[in-house]
Formats: C-alpha cells, structure tokens, sequence
C-alpha cells in the first residue's frame, strides 16, 4: 500500500476571522481559515486549502494587485510572503506587532501595515528568493491610539488612515513639497474605516456608531473644490514673492446610518462608488456616494459581519461573520447569493464516506449534519433536525440515504434525493445514542447508548423496533456490522467486544475480554479480522472465525500529543490523549489508521504491526496541545499569558477591555480567553483508497494520495523513451506507444499518447491491449475525467476494456475494487452535470 498521503483540502470550514480578499479577477475570493488560506473559485464552483500553514490563527491577508504576491499575517505579526500563483511559500518575516490593516499600494510597489499606533510603509518584495525581500520605506506615528484600517489614494501617492482616538489622518509615502500630513475630526467614535474618492476629490470616513463624513480639499476663503494630490498650489494672482495660499479640508456633509447596531466592518468600491456597511447585528446596508443614497439593507447573518470585501467590478459583495463560521457571496443587482457556505458552529465530532467516495458527510456539536462534494469541498445540503450533538453518522450501501445518531435521544434517516429526513428511530425510554451501524443491505438500523448499556434495533422500512440487545456493563462506545452482515460486533467501557447475530438470537453472544475498556473497533473489509483500541493506548487484533487474538500494536508513545497550557505535568507524564479514539482499515485491508485526542494520526501496517506513518494535522498554536514544551516566560501572576484577554483586538472581546480611567490600554486580567484543543474526533478511508479525511478541531482535513512527483516506472527497459513513444505515435503504432507510456509512467506522455487514439481504433486497441496493463490504464482514465472534457473517449475506453476484459476484472475484483468506484464515482458524476 502507498503512504505517501499528503493534506489536500480543508472541508469543513470556510471562515474564522481576519479578512476576505477577492483576486484581481474577481472570480475567487481567498478567506483564512485559522491558520491557513482556502480559495473558493466562484465560477467553477471549487475549493482548494493553499499548502501551507501560519505558526497561529491568520488575521489579516494582502494579495498584490497583479495577483502574484499574498501576505499572510497571523495574530503575533509572524507574516508569510506567498507566490500565489505558484503556491509556494518565498519568505518568512516578523512584523513584530499585532496587524490590524495590511493592504498593497495599487501599483503594487509598496505595501502599508497597521501596528499599534504606528502604520510602516514597506517596499513591495520581488518574485524571487532573496535574501532580505522586505524593506522599510518608512514609519508613520500621529495616532493617539490604536489605528484600525489604511487605504491607499488611486495614484498610490497618499494614504488615509483610521484610528480608535476618532480622527482620521492623511500621509503622503514619500515627501511632497507644500503638503503637510492634515488629521481629519469631528466623530464622536472609533473611526472605522476611510477612503480617497476615485477623483481624489473627496475622503470618506466612518465610524462605529454609522456617522459617514464627505471631507473635501479646497483654498482657504475659496469655495470652490479642488483636487487632491497637486503641491504646490500656485493661483494665477498670486506673486511668486507672496505666501502660499493655505489649504484646508473641510466637512462637506455628514450622514448616518439608520440602524440600531453599531458599525464594525464597512468596504468601498472605487468602479462603482458604492460603500457597504456590517453591523453587529448581521445587517448589512450598501449606499452611493457622495450624496449617501441608500440602495438596499438585508439582514444575513444573527451575529455581527467581521469583515466585507467587493470584487474590483462592484458586482459581488463578499461577508464573513466569525461567529457563525459563514462565508456569502452576495450579487448585489439581482438580490442572489452566490456562495453561501458555513461549518460547523462548535467541534465536527463524526465522519462517513458515501459508497462511491463521492459526498462526504459529518456530523457536529451543533447537532447539525452535513453534506460536502469531495471533490469541489463545498457543502451542499444541511439537516438541523437533530436537537443535541450528532455523535455518529453513516451511509447506506447505495449512498441515497445516511444517517445520525444523535444525544437527543433519536437516529435519522435522511434522503439524499428529496432532500429530507424520511424516518425518525426512537427508543421506548429517553437515551443518548453515541454509536450507529447499518447493515450492508441498509434494511437493519442499530444504535448504541451511553447510559443504560443497551443496544437497539430498528427496521428501516417501517421505523419499527425489532429488539433490544442488553448485556454489556458500561457504555456503548461502538459499533461495527461485519461486511457480509452476518454479526454485529459492539465494544463498551465494560472491557469486552461482543459478537451479537441480530437474526437469530438462539445463538450464544461471543465475549472478547480486553485488560482496559474499549473505546473503538473496525472490521477489515473482507470480514475475517477485527482491531479494537483501549484506553491504555493498544490496539488489539482478532480472527474473527477461531475468535482469538491475532496480536497488538503498543501505541501509546505514538499517540501521543503536546501539552496544554494548563497542565501541571509535561507531555511525556501526562496520561491524556494517549489512545485511540478512532479506528479504520485502509480500502485494501493492508494498514490501520488511528486518530483521538492529540494532534496525530497514525498509520500502521496490519501485517508486520509497525508505524507506516504519523500525521501532524495542526501546526497552530492558537490551539491548546500542539506544542510538545512550553516557555515558562509565559506564565503570569494572572496564568498562563496566551489565555489572557489583554488587547481586545478580538471581536468578541473587543467590549471586554477596561476603558475606565484614560490612558489604561490593557484589559482586565481576569477576563480569559478559549483556546480550543487539538484532536481528531474521527477518521475515515474513502472506499477509493486514495485519500482519507479526519474531523479535527480544525474542521474536515481531507489527505490524498501525491502521485505528481512520483517517477514508478513498470516493466522499463533502456529503449522505452518519450521520444521513441512520440515517434510510435507518429508511425502510427498507437497500441506499443499506449503501453510503453504506461510502462514509462509519466502522466503528460500517457495523457498525449491517449488523446491521440483515433476514437474508432478504440474497439480493436482494447481487444489487444495487454491484460496487465488494464489496471494502469483504467487508474489513469479514471484521473482524467476529472479535468479532461473528452468524455465519448472515456466512455469508450472504459466500455470496450471491460467488456473485453471482464473476466479478468473478475478474477482481480478486490484489488481493482478502488479504481472501479472512482470509475463509477466520476461516471455518476459527470451524468449529474449534463443532467443538471
């Protein structure tokens, strides 16, 4: 079996908190989910998790205007220069600050950021590797506190900034002579956000409390406006003896928004001339300036907009509201969403795969349940049926229905053809199921409880209870259908897996007695063995037809994770997290991938029970246990630094922080802030093979086999070449050229060499096509189809190679199991799309 899985996507969550960004194209909008980035292509409806990750939570992003450069910035100023073209990582750098505003310059020369109460201008980095690519141009202090967003003027001559201390303030980037830095007054709050009017005509400034000012440049004792940005200003009276004539900004009118929130995130658009405002309250108003012409409000969200982005066109407005984890996309002319995305409100605690690897389905302590497309990683069906935490979620042989068991005291089954939950599985006295299984034939619904011990049976054609299976002594902490659906295999805190025929109860319950209680087991998908983990951090293996023990993994040391900040005991001491949670057999039955409660996922091999590989699936410190030692610097009289509220800069603790005598700029001691804990609920194998996805506190992290850069030729000899292929090709040999490119096994040459097949030579290649290459062969179709749009060639080289070679597929049906299902999971696919 091949390990070398590598992280692809990140499902389950779409926003955190810092700041959306639209590409120069406005197709994409790019959003920070903790401490890395996703990309949401809005047109072909994909998402994709840059392959890098911040030391903490992300809290501003800068894209350049060409967009070839990103900024990413986390909490402590720790910043990460990106070829986002490239999706390499170019430079690591230090602000050393906390960034409230980072933004490029629109010539793309120079970069502003925010930091306390300074803004550093800086020059804008090369594309390459050097050696010291960030620059300082220069260092603005005027603000008498925190400043709380820059824009740049159109000509990227000037900026404007806004500060906490109400006033707003114009710089130029390099000095001009005659003008002097002018401070803009007259709010009564915060300053939000402010900026130059395309013309350079005007400044606009907002303010928490929805104040919008017009500020405008002109001679003083002269009514007429000027443009900004032309020093000296020179009058055709004046001598060139006289003095300069004085400049002045002035209010030119002041306007308010009517709503009973307070402002806390605001946009404007330069093509459009539109400013959009975020209250706390989820409203979101869009006015046109300069006369503050109200277009249209719209409430989105029940908590507050964190931040706005508008594509360069003005058509698309982008929202994120930390809170609730929600990413819109709203098309403001036609009143329609355009991308409408949320994960999960608290921790994603299950996950399950459809039959044909193609949706993916998990469950949360929202007590909601839903469903993603893994292949565009966007969610698109949501059930919020269920009233307590979904603790476990399963689909059914045919993937049109799945289902969740839940605290409530209920088990659902959702259809996922109509969209709705079709039956609801109760038990006669109120429990808390925690464990779910469903028979291959998905006629039989079993669910197991955690506090009277038993287990219950239901039909899933009338919702009927069949039986109720008692005998264990603790919990119920899973449970597991054999593949062939003859027993059902259950493991409790009691310290035993039982073996329960649920059609014939004469039989005797088998009892597999453990040394520690039983936290997770998993049938190997031909049936005839079992693993169960215990909390001594073992995982334990069993012949299930001699009911004996087959051997044991020792995988404590492997398991475990970093240390808390709260605990009193180093990592290596403490005895927490040290096992598994979570167990599942890869789709050949050859490895076993284990996750709980640390940072680590392992991977064994099932034979020779050794460590294949172990997976980080967090490098953020802004969660509890990912670092494995702690600096003592950090401790406090008050505790441990990183839990103390003491700037406020978050918005949820923004009206935490002490305002009570002037000049405190520290927050209340006592106030705390949560830093959730790394860990892996639950992991899955896709039915393919090829990838496997966790829940972690992170959200769904999805890892897929990298074959990109992997030279594995089959069968090479020292004539097999790309130029002797591409000279079969042109001779006209289209069958030694196909096989010698798999042999070769280089994606570009099969892909060039298969493309070349003239469609009707299709049917004679395939009778003589050689039988151990068809595995190859259909491994590659089954890559192609999708990105490739030759779908009557595909269609045709998978018909005549199984028809052809049916009997050889036969015979090997287990080890092409995986490629048959992405076969059928693109097919289906792709039947979707030109239905729809």
């Amino acid at each position: 079996m091949k390990t070398d899985f590598k992280f692809s996507n990140l499902c389950g969550t779409v926003y955190r908190k810092g700041n959306v960004v639209f590409t120069p194209d406005g197709n994409s909008i790019i959003s920070p989910v903790g401490n890395r980035v996703t990309v949401f292509d809005l047109v072909n409806n994909k998402s994709e998790t840059l392959p890098f990750e911040n030391k903490r939570d992300i809290r501003r992003l800068a894209l350049s205007p060409n967009g070839n450069l990103l900024l990413s910035v986390d909490e402590l100023g720790q910043t990460l220069l990106v070829n986002f073209r490239k999706r390499t990582v170019l430079h690591y750098f230090n602000l050393k600050d906390k960034v409230r505003d980072i933004v490029f310059s629109p010539d793309g020369r120079y970069f502003a950021a925010a930091l306390g109460r300074n803004v550093q201008v800086w020059h804008s980095p090369g594309y390459v590797r050097e050696f010291a690519p960030f620059v300082l141009h220069r260092t603005y202090a005027a603000h008498y506190d925190d400043v709380t967003s820059v824009s740049w003027s159109p000509d990227s001559r000037f900026f404007v900034t806004a500060g906490k201390d109400m006033v707003a303030k114009v710089f130029s980037v390099d000095p001009i002579e005659g003008f002097v830095p002018a401070t803009l007054t007259g709010h009564r709050h915060a300053v939000v956000s402010a900026w130059f009017a395309r013309d350079m005509r005007a400044v606009y400034t907002v303010s928490a409390d929805g104040a919008v000012c017009v500020r405008r440049f002109r001679l003083q004792g002269v009514d007429e406006n000027l443009t900004f940005g032309e020093f000296p200003i020179v009058t055709s009276d004046s001598d060139d003896d006289e003095e300069k004539p004085r400049t002045i900004w002035y209010t030119e009118s002041r306007h308010y928004a009517q709503q009973s929130a307070r402002v806390h995130s605001a946009a404007f658009n330069w093509a459009t001339n539109l400013m959009v405002l975020g209250f706390t309250n989820g409203v979101f108003g869009i006015w046109e300036m300069p006369d503050f012409n109200l277009v249209h409000t719209l409430s989105i969200s029940r908590k507050q907009i964190n931040t706005i982005a508008i594509n360069p066109t003005g058509e698309w407005l982008a929202f994120g509201a930390a809170k609730l984890g929600q990413l819109l996309v709203w098309e403001w002319q036609s009143e329609t969403y355009v991308l409408k995305q949320q994960g999960h409100f608290y921790d994603m605690s299950c996950v399950a795969y459809s039959g044909d690897g193609q949706y993916v389905a998990t469950g949360g302590d929202d007590a909601k349940l839903k469903v993603w497309n893994a292949l565009s990683g966007f969610c698109f069906i949501t059930f919020s049926e269920h009233t307590s935490s979904v603790t476990a979620v399963q689909f059914t042989k045919g993937s049109q229905v799945v289902l969740s068991a839940s605290l409530d005291g209920t088990v659902r089954a959702y259809d996922l053809v109509r969209y709705r939950n079709f039956r609801v599985f109760t038990s006669p006295t109120p429990v808390q199921f925690t464990s779910l299984a469903v028979d291959p034939s998905g006629e039989i619904v079993c669910a197991g409880c955690q506090d009277s011990f038993e287990i219950y049976v239901w039909s899933m054609q009338t919702g009927k209870l069949l039986d109720v299976l008692s005998g264990h002594e603790g919990p119920i902490s899973a449970l597991a259908f054999r593949p062939d659906g003859l027993s059902l295999a259950s493991s409790s805190w009691d310290k035993s897996v039982r073996f329960w025929d649920v059609f014939d109860r004469t039989k005797v319950v088998e009892r597999m007695e453990h040394s520690h209680e039983v936290l997770a087991l998993a049938y190997r998908p031909d049936g005839k063995e079992l693993c169960a983990s215990t909390i001594d951090g073992q995982i334990h293996f069993w012949d299930v037809a001699m009911a004996a023990p087959a051997g044991s993994i020792e995988g404590r040391r492997d398991i475990a994770g970093g240390r808390s900040a709260t605990d009193r005991q180093t990592a290596e001491n403490s005895s927490a997290g040290k096992s598994f949670t979570s167990l599942c057999y890869s789709a050949d039955g050859t490895a076993v991938l284990g996750g709980g409660n640390s940072k680590y996922v392992c991977l064994y091999d099932r034979r020779s029970r050794i460590l294949l590989r172990k997976f980080q699936v967090s490098q953020n410190q802004s969660l509890d246990g990912v670092q494995h030692k702690l600096n003592s610097r950090n401790m406090t009289e008050a505790g441990p630094r990183d839990l103390i509220d003491s700037d406020g800069i978050d918005s949820d603790s923004e009206k935490h922080v002490d305002r009570s005598l002037p000049g405190v700029r520290s927050g209340d001691k006592s106030n705390r802030v949560l830093k959730p804990e790394v860990r892996t609920r639950d992991v899955k194998f896709a039915p393919t093979g090829r990838q496997w996805a966790a829940a972690s506190t992170e959200g769904l992290l999805i890892y897929s086999l990298d074959e990109t850069l992997v030279f594995d030729p089959f069968e090479l000899d020292a004539d097999v070449t790309p130029d002797s292929i591409r000279d079969l090709v042109r001779t006209g040999d289209y069958l030694r050229a196909l096989v010698n490119a798999l042999r070769l096994n280089e994606q570009h040459v099969i892909r060039s060499v298969y493309e070349s097949v003239p469609p009707k030579d299709v049917a004679l290649l395939a009778r003589a096509f050689p039988a151990v290459y068809v595995e190859r062969l259909l491994k590659f179709i089954a890559h192609a189809m999708e990105s490739s749009q030759l779908l009557e060639l595909h269609l045709k080289w998978v018909s005549e190679l199984l028809t052809t070679h049916g009997g050889f597929v036969k015979t090997r049906s287990v080890a092409l199991q995986p490629v048959l299902r992405m076969l059928q999971r693109n097919v289906v696919r792709l039947h979707q799309d030109i239905g729809s």
